[in-house]
């Protein structure tokens, strides 16, 4: 399959992209991943893309795609990808959509998951990260707290609350979010590629994907 995952932060992107890798081999793409490969990698583009991050600044949508046409053309993505919150604006769709025709590349659709606001600023207040960067495993305090309190299952680190993941923080991203990334749905709604799945569990929208596909 080859999907694009949308929706607000917390929406549950990720975890609704792990459970589709494993039905058909698909790999899970987000930009972060893609910038981290390229920097650790070596390449030009990757080297380039360091400079902004180490810097604090935006890395530039023209260096973003130019990673990601080469991320598409790897071996893996053979077998499908989904694009995980990517993109994220409507220059960033239009150049995605130059890019797959491109590369000859059709997608099978753009999935909106629809999730109360709610629901996931609930999510995320009582999300915590593990604290090891090679680990970055992620709990709920509410829903899958860790087997000993303030402490990661998997590597031993302490757990930490994400200084983006404060209520004036959410608030904020859930805006910015609502101003700059929803019009996306708009985008490939009107290209007649958006299904919009509402549903709090991730086996709820991975079935309503899996139907969607007529799988």
């Amino acid at each position: 399959m080859k999907l694009i995952l949308l929706g607000a932060p917390g929406a549950g992107k990720g975890t609704v992209a792990k459970q589709l890798t494993k039905l058909d081999g698909s790999v899970q793409i987000s930009t972060g991943d893609i910038l981290r490969g390229a920097v650790q990698a070596g390449t030009e583009l990757g080297k380039e893309a360091q400079g902004y991050m180490d810097r604090g600044d935006l890395v530039p949508d023209s260096l973003i795609m130019g990673i990601m046409e080469g991320r598409l053309q790897e071996d893996d993505c053979k077998s499908g990808f989904l694009l995980d919150g990517f993109p994220r604006t409507i220059p960033q769709a239009e150049a995605l959509t130059e890019l797959l025709t491109k590369l000859g590349i059709s997608l099978d659709m753009a999935v909106d998951i629809d999730v109360p606001r709610d629901v996931i600023f609930d999510r995320l207040c009582t999300r915590r990260t593990c604290e090891n960067s090679d680990c970055q495993a992620i709990y709920n305090i509410k829903s899958m707290p860790p087997k000993k309190e303030g402490i990661c299952d998997k590597c031993g680190s302490a757990i930490v609350q994400r200084a983006d993941e404060t209520e004036a923080a959410i608030a904020h991203r859930l805006d910015t979010y609502t101003e700059k990334t929803a019009p996306v749905a708009g985008f490939y709604e009107k290209l007649g590629l958006l299904k919009s799945i509402t549903g709090t569990s991730s086996d709820v929208v991975v079935d309503g994907i899996q139907k969607a596909l007529g799988n």
